[in-house]
């Protein structure tokens, strides 16, 4: 399976969500029945330090819903990042399905 490169855009001290529909080869959606999922923003991909997303299955449609509360994104400094999406099978096979550049706005209001 391809990974996906999607960028997102969060702004700083509000809720975000994204929801990320994984498709098999002939377009229909992957069943991600029993599957569980992990998602992190780096500042570098190679970098310790990281930020977990809440990631919700939705299995009979193939989607992933990735979130980050305000609180956490009010904690991300404004500036680029990376992240990555992977599920993992009932098996504990882990496949990385979706990653990207993460920009985070800054906030003047919050």
């Amino acid at each position: 399976m391809a990974v996906a490169a999607v960028n997102i855009v969060v702004e700083q001290g509000t809720d975000y969500q994204e929801v990320f529909t994984i498709n098999n080869p002939d377009g229909t959606p992957l069943d991600l029945s029993g599957h569980t999922g992990v998602a992190k923003i780096r500042k570098h991909p190679e970098s310790i330090n990281s930020t977990s997303f809440n990631v919700g299955i939705v299995s009979a449609a193939g989607q992933v819903v990735v979130s980050l509360a305000n609180t956490v994104t009010d904690d991300l400094k404004a500036g680029r990042y990376y992240y990555d999406v992977i599920v993992i099978s009932p098996s504990n096979k882990k496949t990385k399905v979706i990653d990207g550049m993460v920009l985070v706005n800054p906030s003047e209001s919050i």
